[in-house]
């Protein structure tokens, strides 16, 4: 006999019509909702209205779907018992917003092998189901040609680009055409995303091109490529940017030899330049997709926080010059955030409260610089995240997972429509490394070995809800909580502990009525690194390796209990626990 009475075993068979039916007939009664409660049989659920779609998100959410929650496989744990003054309030009466499934993206590179031959990656992947995959690589984006073999560039790139210094150095071009056992292809990219659960893509082509290029018209041939690419892609990928933070003195293109330039411009790219080339793009593009019967969506580079006093005139006039020169013919803006201050040795505390307060900041920041500039508030896409801290393996610590379940929340609450993270694999350089798995490189930790950050992003999306709901945390202030609601019933919260030391928290509730039984993973790191420790265990389960986490995490059990006493879990120290209550 389960800790489930009787009567929630019947109703899960189905067998008691009577009963399910009664129940459903509560819910659709249509009065305010009670106080907080733990859910008494006083407690009436009224139905609760879909908001206006946010003009920060809007297209990103022609895919939703409603979800139905399925109960995992668990296993029954005690509780609890003891009072406690930390309460999280799971607000149903109300929606913060229809969760878009491209908020849990993460970004492919060219240099992460093959990806398709690779099957722990592929296994991985397909398991995490990211729903959106960028490509082809941040910055390499703006030296890359997805249509050419391996050195052989156009006959208009030159052998030599200017850095911000003014020196010229080798291009170091990527291509699209190759065939070797270390980098990917552009046909290899597609593969990758139909074979891991025909994810979405986000696709950054050349913007450098339209700058360095030594034809007559550098423009024209750098936005024909752009149109030819989405020819070929033949619908699919919906979104599309131009170019990779090109205000940057770091991307190709920003600094050009006028010398070879032969349609005069500037040897610095500004925003205004790069609008009035954007709109050409736009239009290439567009007529292609028109051709072949397709739609898609085009970004634009937005610079994403104020000025500061590292920054060149390229960035701190970028968006004052490109949002009124874009004058609305973007479909989206796209911006960048690592965060935390730049290759700095940050501590724990630091690098969590950045990932709690800088998305709100950035967003309403980016609003309010197209509202200034007379621009027309459009969806905003992440489609880079991640942290700069440096020095004390930040970076691929239990922390980082912390930080990315945080950061999942905030995009979310504060209604970006896209957010990807920077990136799946990259090198291992002591610790700073930005992989989400591991390259090989690290010592005595095979390739493609999940790092924390996989294990908290898997987790938090295999009980997130589709609606995003409000929840207020009374008592611990090291408690952070996200709340989400199934169209099946169910409520999700995710609960985090951004304190040292363990907190118990109860949950009660407006508009719900729980069930039975609830269920939840809970996650934390070890003892290992001091505050970053590089490994992460799952209900109690983890791994004997220096890093990592538990190999059979599909098939870890949820920890179960009856919600008879009301509904009480301890959250780990610095850890998290994913839950989600059955409905009446």
């Amino acid at each position: 006999m389960t800790v489930f009475s009787i009567k929630y075993l019947i109703l899960s068979t189905g067998v008691s019509a009577i009963l399910t039916l009664s129940c459903k007939k509560s819910n659709t009664t249509n009065v305010d909702p009670d106080p907080p409660t733990g859910g008494t049989d006083t407690t009436i659920v009224r139905p609760v209205t879909d908001p206006a779609v946010a003009n920060t998100i809007d297209f990103f959410l022609n895919d939703w779907q409603a979800k139905t929650f399925t109960t995992p496989e668990y296993t029954e744990v005690v509780v609890p018992n003891t009072a406690t003054t930390n309460i999280v309030t799971v607000d149903a009466s109300s929606i913060i917003t229809k969760i878009p499934t491209t908020i849990t993206g993460h970004n492919a590179n060219t240099w992460m092998t093959p990806m398709v031959d690779q099957p722990l990656f592929m296994n991985h992947i397909t398991n995490l189901r990211p729903h959106v995959i960028r490509w082809p690589a941040g910055s390499a984006s703006d030296i890359y040609f997805w249509n050419r073999p391996q050195d052989s560039p156009p006959a208009d790139a030159p052998s030599q680009l200017m850095n911000a210094g003014g020196t010229l150095q080798n291009s170091g071009y990527w291509y699209g055409k190759i065939n070797n056992n270390w980098s990917a292809s552009t046909d290899q990219y597609y593969q990758m995303r139909q074979q891991s659960g025909n994810n979405e893509g986000v696709i950054t082509i050349n913007y450098g091109y339209a700058r360095y290029g030594t034809s007559d018209d550098p423009v024209a041939a750098a936005a024909h490529l752009a149109a030819d690419w989405v020819r070929y892609d033949n619908g699919r990928t919906k979104y599309w940017e131009i170019g990779n933070e090109n205000y940057g003195d770091w991307e190709a293109g920003y600094r050009i030899d006028v010398s070879k330039n032969k349609d005069g411009q500037p040897e610095y790219l500004t925003g205004k330049l790069y609008a009035q080339h954007f709109k050409v793009f736009a239009d290439s593009m567009r007529k292609a997709a028109t051709e072949i019967g397709k739609i898609i969506y085009i970004g634009a580079v937005t610079y994403e926080s104020a000025t500061e006093g590292w920054q060149t005139n390229t960035v701190k006039t970028w968006n004052q010059t490109m949002i009124p020169e874009l004058n609305g013919v973007n479909d989206y803006y796209i911006a960048h955030n690592y965060f935390t201050p730049y290759e700095t040795n940050s501590n724990a505390k630091d690098i969590l409260n950045a990932a709690l307060t800088v998305p709100a900041t950035m967003i309403n920041f980016i609003t309010s610089q197209i509202q200034t500039y007379g621009g027309v508030i459009k969806p905003v896409a992440l489609t880079e995240w991640n942290m700069f801290a440096t020095g004390s393996k930040q970076q691929v610590s239990n922390i980082s997972g912390l930080f990315a379940t945080i950061i999942l929340g905030e995009t979310i609450k504060n209604k970006y429509g896209l957010a990807a993270r920077w990136d799946l694999l990259n090198g291992w350089s002591n610790g700073n490394d930005h992989g989400l798995f591991s390259d090989g490189g690290e010592p005595d930790i095979a390739k493609w070995t999940p790092r924390p950050s996989f294990y908290y992003m898997y987790f938090f999306q295999k009980l997130l809800g589709d609606r995003l709901v409000p929840a207020s945390v009374s008592g611990s202030t090291d408690i952070k909580a996200y709340a989400s609601t199934f169209s099946s019933g169910q409520i999700n919260t995710t609960l985090i502990n951004t304190g040292t030391t363990s907190v118990t928290v109860e949950l009660k509730w407006k508009n719900f009525k729980p069930g039975n039984g609830f269920y939840w993973y809970s996650l934390e790191g070890g003892n290992d690194n001091g505050e970053f420790s590089r490994k992460v265990s799952i209900n109690g389960m983890g791994t004997t390796l220096e890093a990592g986490g538990p190999s059979n995490y599909t098939s870890i059990k949820a920890n179960a209990a009856s919600t008879t006493n009301g509904v009480k879990v301890t959250v780990p120290a610095r850890g998290t626990v994913i839950l989600a209550v059955d409905k009446k």
